[in-house]
């Protein structure tokens, strides 16, 4: 909750690079987000489970379960089918996105990119999602 006592959106981050889990996890932070992580594919799908995410930051090479095996069964499943996922990957080229995009992500994110951007395009997706409405955290700048 933040000090006003409003509940923060809920941030899943799905990525196996330790570094990167920090650096988006202290941006999403800053940004007003709070965040829960998974290491591996089938770690997310537990913490889909348990941590009931706002939204989904997926990569899409994981160890187990492939980021977009992992959003096709989020698309499959009643629960989780209106889950707002981004696909965050180093995997950049045009039929890659068109195929993360088409498994059910709704927007792509190469690596390497912009945290600021990146903070952008959650709030984009969540605006547009009935995830966020007044939930959603304001830029600051």
């Amino acid at each position: 909750m933040d000090g006003a006592g409003t509940l923060l959106p809920n941030i899943l981050i799905v990525e196996d690079e330790p570094a990167l889990v920090e650096l988006l996890t202290y941006n999403l932070e800053k940004a007003g987000f709070r965040t829960a992580v998974a290491r591996d594919g089938e770690e997310a799908m537990l913490a889909v489970a348990e941590a009931k995410p706002d939204l989904v930051l997926l990569d899409w090479m994981l160890p187990y379960v492939s980021g977009i095996e992992i959003c096709r069964r989020l698309r499959r499943d009643p629960e989780t089918r209106d889950l707002p996922v981004i696909l965050l990957t180093a995997r950049g080229e045009e039929g890659d996105r068109i195929r993360g995009l088409e498994s059910g992500a709704d927007d792509y994110v190469v690596k390497p990119f912009s945290p600021s951007e990146l903070i952008a395009r959650v709030r984009a997706v969540m605006r547009r999602t009935r995830w966020c409405s007044p939930r959603c955290p304001a830029p600051t700048s």
